[in-house]
This record gives structure tokens, sequence and C-alpha cells, in this order.
């Protein structure tokens, strides 16, 4: 048997893919989950063979939960109509289905997924290069989800203070904690409001909102003081963009 679970924030889609499996006896539904915490919590305990995700849901969307699974599953997506989504699918030959589908389409692509349960690495260089792809996204990031030990935080932009380099991560500090995420520099800085994130060094990108003054020490030395105290060093380049960004 061949173990799924369904992680979908509405309960007529969970409800079709359910009447739709019943014509698939070698597929056993483990459960069903209406959000992305809880969907990435099952996947770690239950450890199913498929997936079926929806990518639009309101706490976290199936691309961030899937940023936080290390060995993901056999994934099928479903969504309603995305450009970038369908494009990533696409070019890297995932699973999908574009909502609303037929049964003759969901038959297809649980036919597909099956014969790839099993297949070492493949699944998790198919997410990895869907994820990717993604990222070519322009829209702008309103909230962070990262995986805190345990358990996943959601961290809106506004209470972001600086992000700092941290080799292949970046580390987001907030006022009362800071995160390790797995994404570069170059990432967060091309998917920040550029009104308010303004990159001052190449280890720092920092939240403008936050920012107490602006500091010379001597030639070519600069410095960023926030309202909590935190300096942050700031190159040439960083501070002359600054003062454009904030009109000094």
């Amino acid at each position: 048997m061949i173990k799924t679970i369904i992680i979908d924030d509405e309960s007529p889609a969970r409800d079709l893919i359910r009447h739709y499996l019943q014509e698939h006896n070698e597929i056993e539904v483990l459960g069903e989950f209406g959000d992305g915490f809880a969907g990435a919590r099952a996947i770690q305990e239950l450890k199913p063979d498929l997936v079926f995700l929806d990518i639009q849901m309101p706490k976290i969307t199936g691309f961030e939960m899937l940023e936080l699974i290390e060995d993901p599953p056999v994934i099928i997506f479903s969504t309603a109509y995305d450009q970038y989504a369908l494009q990533a699918f696409e070019i890297h030959a995932a699973d999908y289905l574009l909502k609303p589908y037929s049964k003759e389409r969901f038959s297809a692509a649980v036919k597909k997924a099956i014969e790839r349960v099993g297949e070492q690495g493949y699944e998790k260089k198919t997410v990895a290069a869907v994820l990717s792809t993604v990222e070519e996204n322009p829209e702008l990031l309103q909230r962070i989800a990262v995986k805190n030990r345990h358990k996943i935080d959601v961290i809106p932009v506004v209470d972001i203070l600086y992000i700092e380099a941290e080799d292949d991560y970046v580390m987001i500090h907030t006022a009362t904690s800071k995160f390790l995420k797995e994404k570069t520099m170059k990432f967060m800085e091309s998917h920040l409001d550029p009104a308010h994130f303004i990159r001052i060094h190449r280890s720092f990108i920092v939240n403008a909102d936050y920012i107490q003054r602006l500091e010379i020490y001597e030639k070519e030395s600069y410095a960023v003081l926030l309202k909590n105290g935190k300096s942050l060093k700031a190159s040439t380049s960083g501070y002359k963009l600054l003062k454009e960004r904030l009109h000094l």
C-alpha cells in the first residue's frame, strides 16, 4: 500500500481527492490537514509516500511548507492558476493538478506519481528545482517561514530589524529573537520592499524603519545605528545608497 496525506485548506477540495481516491485501492489515506503547519508536522511524523499539496494556503503556502521539509515524499501539487507555479511544474516535470480538474486528469497524475515512489533522491531534487524556479517570481515577501527546532515560526517582514549573511544561510533579526533561514542575501535583497529594506553591506540588509541615525567614524568608515542600540557596519556604496533612499 502507498501511504498518502492530503494538505489543503478547503474542505471541498479534500473531499474531492478522497472521492477520486476510492478508485485507487493501492493508496491508503493516513489523514488530511487544513494548513501547512499541520501538514509539515504530519509529513515528519507519518512519513507518507505521497502527498497531495495545495499551494495557496493562508498561514503558509505549500511552497513555504516545502522549504522546511528535508526529505520530501512524492508530491502532487494542486493550485488555481498561478503562472510562476505552473511554469516551475512544467519545467521540472512535477506532478500537478490545476483546479478545477477532472477525474481523468487526477488519475493520470496519481499514476505518474506512483511510478516515482521509491526512487531514491528523485523527489528531493525535483522539489528543490521547483522551489528554485518559483524564487524567480518578483513578488515581494510579506512574511518569512522558518523552522525553529520542532516548530515553525512565521515572521512578518515588518518585524525584521536587519538580515545578516551566514555562509549559505541568512540570520533574520527581530526585536526579540533571531532565526536562521536557508536563503541567500541576493534572494532577500530582491524579494524585500526596497523602499524599506536596504543592502548597506555585503553582510547586512537593514530595515530603514528601525534606523536611529547614521554615523561616520573616519574617512570611508560608516555605521548604521538602530533604534535598539545595535550598530551595523556600512560599506561606502551602502552608505551612499542609504542616503539616497532616505533622501538625506
